[in-house]
């Protein structure tokens, strides 16, 4: 067969790639587009195989997808599904490799997160479009010799036609632009010193082995440039999953036992047993809550935001911002509290943004600032804890900036991961290391209280009772152990 080399990366005058394409990666990502999305690369960003990647200077996250390329062979413009394939000389293995640390400052163009020399390795061998059926190819992907990805193009989204025809339709694909077709679960994060290896199958028809070896970059970012910057959600993203980017422990410090001890006990009873903790500010005071019926216990996911200041709005507002990332982030049982400095004359979040934190599984939303949409916010089975409602957008008074650092809501200082506890009386910062000692005191101290309440409810005074004298205390465990009369009475009776 054919082989890619510099005459084939030469006559790619383009490099179209699809973003979402796999029902593995839809479902890794949680989220499965109704129609393809793409971005363009630059040609100067292909290599054959052999190659070396650098991952530059500074970065952490030089992610790679194992994909599936097509080679344009004639000109394509305006054409039907049907004829599209005809348009298609070759296949060959790609790997879409790309740093997450500059996705921030991209705005959705992936331009420097995946432009960059070398980020776009094609090869070795074309397989002949006429010779296969592109329903029935394989992608794998070794990373240092490890089978990471292995899927097929059977169950496309979008099959392979449909994006010749879709693209065709704005544009004209031209012998030899290369159409990199989405990549599947299993991509991850690659270090300097690892092989990353690609191949693409039909029968027994192959390309062989997409070789490209990762190295360390040495030339640092200038300061007149956007440079690196990373955060847990792009960790997350990078490797696929917060257990695969090590994130779990941050998950793991509210078991399913100490939750529903949380939920068994009062906030005025936690307030209380911190208090004794010498914890006097972990209360996130001045809310008000869509619905002051439920009960919340989960981990703080948190978002920042900053004064607008027109300038910086319009490079850190559009797009998809550090308000629409941790909405589209934030995973079941998590609570996502932002710090809005108490500014009441906007809305922080509306109907649609909640909406997807409830379908993502969120316990709850926290902000300081205003609600917009209120009607349609306050109907959601997920309560809100907000300042007031505001119809004013986002815009007039903020800047959604960070994502995952310690911040201030209501009065309280929050970080990423410590357990947030909220009921009628309020709303609670519990810091995770003293959970498990704390809640277990709590549930003493309401069982001591249930007995005082029963006691006066029999008639009984105060004095001594509340709080318990040493009489009292030895009544109290006669009545725990089950052993006191049903009917209490003052032990110097």
């Amino acid at each position: 067969m054919e082989q890619v080399n510099g005459d084939t990366l030469a006559a790619a005058r383009k490099v179209v790639a699809v973003h979402i394409n796999y029902p593995s990666r839809a479902a890794q990502r949680g989220r499965t587009p109704a129609q393809p999305s793409y971005f363009l690369k630059p040609s100067s960003s292909l290599a054959v195989s052999g190659s070396t990647v650098e991952r530059p200077a500074g970065c952490e996250l030089l992610g790679y997808e194992g994909e599936i390329a097509l080679i344009i062979g004639k000109a394509a413009r305006r054409v039907g599904i049907e004829d599209a394939w005809s348009h298609v000389a070759a296949v060959t293995a790609s790997n879409d490799l790309g740093v997450y640390d500059l996705r921030w400052a991209d705005k959705g163009s992936n331009l420097r997160s995946k432009g960059g020399d070398g980020f776009t390795p094609v090869g070795p061998a074309l397989i002949p479009a006429d010779a296969v059926d592109p329903a029935q190819l394989r992608i794998r992907t070794w990373h240092n010799g490890e089978l990471v990805q292995d899927d097929t193009t059977g169950d496309l989204l979008f099959p392979f036609a449909r994006l010749v025809a879709d693209l065709s339709q704005l544009l004209t694909l031209e012998e030899g632009d290369i159409i990199l077709t989405g990549t599947p679960a299993g991509a991850s994060v690659a270090k300097p010193g690892d092989v990353l290896e690609v191949e693409v199958s039909a029968g027994d028809l192959t390309t062989g082995r997409l070789v490209t070896r990762v190295e360390e970059g040495t030339t640092p970012f200038e300061d007149f440039g956007a440079g690196p910057k990373v955060d847990d959600l792009q960790r997350e993203e990078a490797y696929g999953s917060r257990e695969a980017a090590g994130l779990l422990a941050f998950a793991s410090a509210l078991s399913p036992e100490l939750k529903a001890k949380l939920e068994s006990v009062a906030t005025a009873t936690l307030s209380s047993q911190m208090r004794k903790r010498g914890l006097n500010n972990v209360s996130i005071d001045g809310l008000q809550a869509t619905r002051p019926d439920r009960k919340v216990v989960g981990l703080a996911r948190t978002l920042r935001y900053v004064p607008n200041r027109e300038d910086l709005f319009t490079t850190h507002g559009g797009g998809f911002n550090a308000q629409k990332r941790a909405i589209d982030s934030v995973n079941e049982g998590e609570i996502l509290v932002m710090e809005a400095r108490g500014e009441k004359g906007t809305g922080t979040v509306g109907d649609i943004l909640a909406l997807r934190a409830q379908v993502r599984g969120a316990a709850a939303i926290i902000t300081d600032g205003g609600v917009r949409d209120y009607t349609a916010v306050a109907g959601l089975e997920m309560p809100t804890y907000f300042a007031n409602p505001h119809p004013a957008v986002l815009g007039r008074r903020h800047i959604p900036w960070d994502t995952d650092i310690t911040i201030a809501c209501g009065g309280a200082t929050v970080q990423p991961g410590d357990i947030i506890v909220a009921d009628s009386d309020g709303i609670l910062v519990v810091p995770p290391a003293i959970a498990e000692e704390l809640v277990d005191d709590c549930i003493a101290q309401e069982q001591e209280e249930t007995f005082i309440f029963e006691m006066v409810k029999q008639g009984n005074s105060v004095d001594g009772l509340y709080p318990m004298n040493a009489a009292w205390q030895a009544r109290y465990k006669e009545w725990k152990a089950g052993t006191a009369h049903p009917e209490g009475s003052h032990p110097n009776d």
